[in-house]
């Protein structure tokens, strides 16, 4: 029968000395060293289970048979930094930032045709300093930037005008939404609010259309003034007016992508929008993390996403090379 050998002296006249917490104890008949039979697992594999597999300290503790205080060291031990990684190649970016409490987030740039990021910067407030830097380091680092998709911040569109720039229509519907509320009274905003839920099924040239229409026809409505105790006038509707303007604003930025340039860029954000809410997620699963721990968490969360995604393209690069190879043996 085998006996599995001492890891101190090598003996392999070791014998069964209980279970604790689970896992089979033995000891060693020659020094009497009581040791584990099984595998002690690496930190980075804690780390795996930790980030990717949304294991809580506790669980992890239970599963690998030693205590919490030892999973957060070994948590600790794994280093974690991000360097911004080199580029090549052209493409949309979706730029935008992500907050937790008041004080820091991070800022992300985003290939739209892979998903992988451009780009990631821990950031105190989304200053435009932080979307020059981040459109810089894209740039000196070797990716043409062929179209930018943001979310709305105005001062952006000045910043970066000598670039094609996307206002995403989601975020446009929802900002008017804020102005108008989810059931407006007035016949005017009702109006305006159907026109709005149009803005991702039509055509730039048939929507400055109906809402110029739309301005003509309501056009008392938008000028009406009121007159206050003091004597002064404000305009009567001026969240109706506030929604006007903000369309007015962003207008030229709406349809951007049915250019012929722009061929292949998106109309919303939904790319990196969708992976802020992956991350956060992932996150809800450790609640009470240091901002240490926290971004550390996060650089994880991208070099595990930027890891996944080269392994991808390389299997679907594989697989193109492989069909064509087939059908050229076919023909």
């Amino acid at each position: 029968m085998y006996n599995v050998k001492c890891p101190v002296c090598g003996s392999s006249h070791t014998m069964k000395n209980g279970k604790r917490k689970g896992i089979q104890l033995y000891v060693c008949r020659e020094c009497k060293y009581q040791f584990r039979n099984n595998k002690e697992v690496s930190s980075s594999e804690l780390w795996h289970a930790y980030q990717d597999w949304k294991q809580t300290v506790s669980e992890l503790s239970v599963t690998h048979g030693v205590s919490p205080s030892t999973v957060k060291r070994r948590l600790r031990e794994v280093n974690k930094e991000w360097s911004q990684p080199p580029l090549s190649g052209s493409g949309f970016v979706h730029l935008d930032g992500t907050y937790w409490g008041h004080n820091w987030g991070v800022m992300l740039g985003l290939d739209n045709e892979s998903g992988k990021p451009l780009y990631l910067a821990f950031i105190k407030s989304e200053t435009n300093q932080d979307y020059k830097d981040a459109i810089s380091s894209i740039e000196g680092r070797g990716y043409t930037i062929r179209g930018i998709i943001i979310d709305g911040k105005q001062s952006l569109f000045s910043l970066f005008s000598g670039y094609k720039i996307q206002m995403c229509q989601y975020h446009m519907k929802q900002i008017v939404k804020r102005y108008l509320t989810l059931h407006p009274k007035l016949l005017a905003a009702r109006e305006l609010k159907v026109l709005m839920s149009k803005l991702t099924r039509t055509d730039k040239v048939d929507f400055e259309e109906e809402y110029s229409r739309w301005k003509t026809i309501w056009k008392d409505t938008l000028n009406r003034r009121s007159q206050l105790k003091s004597g002064k006038t404000q305009f009567t509707h001026r969240r109706l007016r506030s929604a006007m303007h903000s369309i007015d604003f962003y207008l030229p930025y709406l349809f951007t992508y049915q250019l012929p340039e722009c061929k292949g860029m998106p109309n919303t954000n939904n790319k990196i929008e969708g992976t802020f809410t992956d991350l956060k997620k992932n996150l809800n699963n450790h609640s009470g993390m240091s901002q240490a721990n926290r971004k550390r968490f996060i650089v994880g969360f991208f070099l595990a996403l930027e890891s996944k995604l080269e392994r991808f393209g390389t299997i679907t690069e594989e697989a193109g090379s492989t069909y064509n190879e087939t059908c050229s043996v076919q023909s």
